[in-house]
C-alpha cells in the first residue's frame, strides 16, 4: 500500500478540511490536484500555496482550459446540451476532465487512493467516482465530507480548530462552482424556493433590466463548431471567453430552476452561462437550416439522452460514446453564419446563412420566381392521408366512432 492519496482540490472549505482530516484519520500523504478549467477568481498558484499550508505533501497544478474548451465544451455545443431543457451542464462537463487529471496525478505520485470533497446530497460525488471507476478501476476512493456526514458548521469548527488558512463566510454560505462554460450557485438563502435570487450572487452577468442597449454579433460555424466571431477567426477558448463577456453584459444566460438531482432530491439551482446559452441557441438555429427534417427531430431525442448521461456522471459510458458518434455524423453540413442580437437577457437569432443549407428561397417564396409545384400537393395529401381515410371508413361502417357528436 502506497499510503498516498491524490485529492481533487478546489481551495475551498470542503477540500481544505479534507486534507487535514485524511492525514489525521489515515496517516496518508495528501497530494492536492487543482485543475484550471477557466474558473476565474483566485489564481491556481494561490490555491497551490493554500493546499501546502493546509498540510498537503505536494500540490499539482494543471492548466486544462484549452483542453476543456476543445474536448468538452465543443461536444456540449454539438449536442445542444441542456439538462431538463434549461441547464447547460456547467459543472457536469468539467468533472470527467478533472477526474482524468486526478488519475494522471495519482499515477505520477504513486497514489493508490483518490479523494474528493463532495457531499452525499450532490451529483458530483457520482460524477467523480463513476469516472474514476471508468478510468482507473484499481484505485480506491475517499470522500471524507460525505462519509463523515460533515455539516458546514462542523467543517467551520474543524477548520478553526486546526487554524486552516481558508476564508470562512458564515452569512449567506453559497456553494459556488464556476468555469469557462458558466457558473453554478446554490445553498444559503437560495434554498427557499419562493424567494427570488439576490443580486450579490451574480458575477458573470449584469442585471438585464439595467441596460437596454442591443449588440449584434455574427458567429461562424464549421462542422458544428464556432470558429469565428464577427469574421475574426478564434480558437474555441478565446471565442467562448469573448462571447461570455459580450452576452454577460446584457444579462444573457441567467437560469433559476428547481432541478431533479440524480440522488433523488429536488434542488434549487442558479446558473449563469452567457456563452453556453448564446452558442447553443446559435448552433440550434443553424441546424434548423442544415439538417434534414427527420434527422433534426431524432437528434433532439439523442440530445436529451446525451444531457442526462452527462448530468448523471456517465461521460465515459458506452452509450455516451455511441451517441457522440451519431452527433458527430450530423455535424458535417452544419456550416455557416448565425447573426445574434443580445439584449435584455436574451440571445435571439435574427439572421442565418449556409452554403450547404437545405433552405431554398425559390421553393419557400410566395412571390414571383416560386419553383414549387403546388399542383403536386393534391396527390401528396391523398397518399399521406390514405391510411387515416381507410381507418375512418371502417370505424364508421361498424359504428365505432362519430367525431361529429
Amino acid at each position: 500500500m502506497s499510503k498516498k492519496v491524490a485529492l481533487a482540490y478546489s481551495g475551498g472549505l470542503d477540500t481544505s478540511v479534507a486534507i487535514e482530516w485524511i492525514k489525521e484519520a489515515t496517516g496518508m500523504e495528501v497530494f492536492a490536484v487543482s485543475v484550471d478549467v477557466g474558473q476565474r477568481g483566485e489564481s491556481l498558484e494561490v490555491i497551490r500555496e493554500r493546499a501546502l499550508k493546509c498540510g498537503a505533501t505536494d500540490a499539482y497544478i494543471v492548466d486544462a482550459r484549452d483542453e476543456f474548451a476543445r474536448d468538452y465544451c465543443s461536444l456540449a455545443i454539438k449536442a445542444n446540451a441542456m439538462y431538463e431543457g434549461e441547464y447547460p451542464l456547467v459543472s457536469a462537463i468539467s468533472r470527467p476532465l478533472i477526474t482524468k487529471h486526478l488519475v494522471k496525478a495519482a499515477r505520477q505520485f504513486d497514489c493508490d487512493t483518490l479523494a474528493h470533497g463532495c457531499t452525499g446530497k450532490g451529483n458530483d460525488q457520482v460524477r467523480f467516482e463513476v469516472s474514476i471507476q471508468s478510468l482507473a478501476p484499481e484505485l480506491k476512493c475517499l470522500s471524507p465530507i460525505r462519509d463523515l456526514s460533515m455539516t458546514r458548521d462542523k467543517e467551520i469548527a474543524f477548520a478553526r480548530k486546526k487554524d486552516l488558512p481558508v476564508e470562512i463566510k458564515e452569512e449567506n454560505p453559497f456553494s459556488i462552482d464556476q468555469n469557462l462554460w458558466g457558473r453554478a450557485i446554490e445553498a444559503g438563502v437560495l434554498e427557499d424556493i419562493w424567494r427570488g435570487p439576490i443580486p450579490e450572487i451574480y458575477n458573470y452577468t449584469q442585471d438585464p433590466t439595467l441596460d437596454r442597449s442591443v449588440d449584434e454579433i455574427t458567429i461562424t460555424f464549421k462542422k458544428g463548431l464556432p470558429v469565428a466571431l464577427d469574421g475574426e477567426e478564434l480558437d474555441l477558448l478565446t471565442l467562448i471567453g469573448r462571447i461570455s463577456d459580450l452576452a454577460g453584459k446584457h444579462g444573457v444566460g441567467r437560469i433559476d430552476m428547481v432541478e431533479s438531482r440524480l440522488v433523488g432530491i429536488k434542488s434549487r439551482e442558479i446558473y449563469e452561462a452567457p456563452a453556453a446559452i448564446t452558442l447553443i441557441k446559435a448552433h440550434q438555429e443553424l441546424e434548423r437550416v442544415t439538417l434534414e427534417r427527420e434527422q433534426v427531430r431524432f437528434k433532439r431525442t439523442v440530445e436529451q439522452k446525451w444531457g442526462e448521461l452527462v448530468y448523471d456522471g456517465r461521460w465515459y459510458s458506452p452509450l455516451k460514446d455511441s451517441l457522440d458518434s451519431f452527433i458527430e455524423n450530423t455535424q458535417k453540413y452544419v456550416i455557416g453564419d448565425v447573426r445574434m442580437q443580445l439584449h435584455s437577457g436574451c440571445a435571439v437569432p435574427v439572421g442565418r446563412k449556409s452554403e450547404c443549407g437545405l433552405y431554398d428561397y425559390n421553393l419557400a417564396t410566395y412571390e414571383e420566381g416560386d419553383t414549387f409545384d403546388q399542383l403536386s400537393a393534391r396527390g401528396f395529401i391523398q397518399i399521406y392521408g390514405l391510411a387515416d381515410k381507410q381507418t375512418a371508413a371502417r370505424n364508421i361502417e361498424y359504428g365505432n366512432i362519430n367525431r361529429l357528436d
